[in-house]
């Protein structure tokens, strides 16, 4: 689950984005084993399945009643969240690099050969070869598809047959994260990450409406210099909570980019929030929980140390967390003690959990898909 580095010039991928940062090595200590634990919320698994090997990033996607996921060999597959039933399966041909993004009539994905593939009505009716690779599910929203590209452009396509509609375009640096970023709409606005600053874009035009920097290029190296606004991110009403790789955690108004407020922390992956709280991990494995309101911390908790952590996913009055290794961490809110641990495949989950209806769904990189729900 830790991003990794694309270098856009000469395409190699050298390093795990963790071990660039800390200097890791074949002899970095290793995670503590996990305690036992008596679980304090009950809960059940509702259904399996298995969709074949998955690149990490490749996000499933909830939508209403129904989860969608893809796996590397280019396979769309649509369960119902609620009892696994298999709904549609699609077989694109080609290999994939994104998750779906969807909105009910269009599911949109990117293939490893840099091609926008839209799926209606159970087949592929189009696809639109990208000028350079995207690691961001793209955005279907308002019958028009957006991707973010990894050369930090954005760009909008009919939803019906793949006609560009426009493309904002800016200087691309040398390094870019292979992780999702962040592409989402904020009323009727499209929000972006671009580096290390958040952009509103109006959709219909590609007109930008502001800019807002979240952390700002520091150090003497490429690497040292990488503040890529990474996802999920985290909305409530207008305001909008991000973070950025390696720097900070910060919230904006949506409605005018106005920074309200930011918080240093080394993290590789995004945030999750409620209506009171911010929730991340960092890189170190520590959780940390922030005031959504001034960015005032409200408790941190350091048992996950040197596990490689997913963004969390806050439901309820739990936040969940996917560990590399293969557990699923739930923890309460309000103070980060263990509420509950489920189990999936030792391959690790790809992508931070998500919340499909009631069911808490998890996949991983061999294919499994978990999906519990409460008792």
């Amino acid at each position: 689950m830790k991003p990794q580095l694309h270098r856009l010039r000469q395409c190699v991928w050298p390093l795990a984005l963790a071990m660039a940062l800390v200097g890791c090595t074949s002899g970095a200590p290793k995670a503590p084993e996990l305690a036992p634990l008596t679980p304090i919320m009950a809960t059940r698994l509702a259904w399996t399945a298995q969709v074949g090997p998955t690149l990490a990033g490749q996000r499933p996607l909830a939508f209403r009643d129904a989860l969608l996921v893809a796996n590397a060999a280019g396979t769309l597959w649509q369960f119902d969240a609620a009892n696994g039933a298999l709904r549609s399966r699609v077989d694109l041909g080609t290999p994939l690099l994104t998750g779906p993004g969807a909105d009910g009539q269009t599911t949109a994905v990117v293939s490893q050969s840099n091609e926008l593939i839209a799926v209606r009505a159970g087949a592929a009716a189009w696809r639109v070869r990208l000028p350079a690779p995207s690691y961001t599910p793209p955005l279907v929203a308002g019958e028009r598809v957006f991707v973010l590209l990894a050369n930090r452009s954005v760009a909008a396509y009919d939803a019906a047959n793949g006609a560009q509609l426009w493309a904002n375009s800016r200087s691309a640096d040398a390094l870019v994260l292979r992780h999702p970023g962040v592409l989402q709409a904020v009323g009727d606005t499209l929000v972006v990450g671009v580096g290390g600053r958040l952009l509103a874009l109006d959709p219909l035009s590609g007109r930008q409406r502001w800019s807002t920097a979240i952390a700002s290029p520091r150090g003497t190296n490429e690497v040292e210099r990488l503040v890529d606004v990474v996802g999920p991110a985290a909305r409530r009403d207008s305001q909008l909570c991000v973070r950025a790789f390696a720097t900070a955690v910060a919230c904006v108004d949506a409605r005018d980019g106005t920074l309200q407020w930011s918080q240093v922390s080394a993290g590789a992956a995004g945030v999750a929030g409620n209506d009171n709280a911010v929730y991340a991990a960092e890189s170190n494995g520590r959780v940390r929980a922030w005031s959504r309101t001034d960015g005032r911390e409200l408790w941190s908790t350091e048992r996950f140390a040197l596990r490689n952590l997913s963004a969390p996913l806050a439901v309820g009055r739990v936040v969940v967390l996917a560990d590399a290794s293969g557990p699923v961490h739930v923890i309460s809110r309000e103070d980060g003690s263990d509420m509950a641990r489920l189990n999936t495949d030792a391959s690790g989950p790809v992508a931070e959990p998500v919340v499909a209806g009631n069911t808490l769904v998890v996949q991983t990189r061999n294919g499994g898909v978990f999906a519990w729900l409460p008792e």
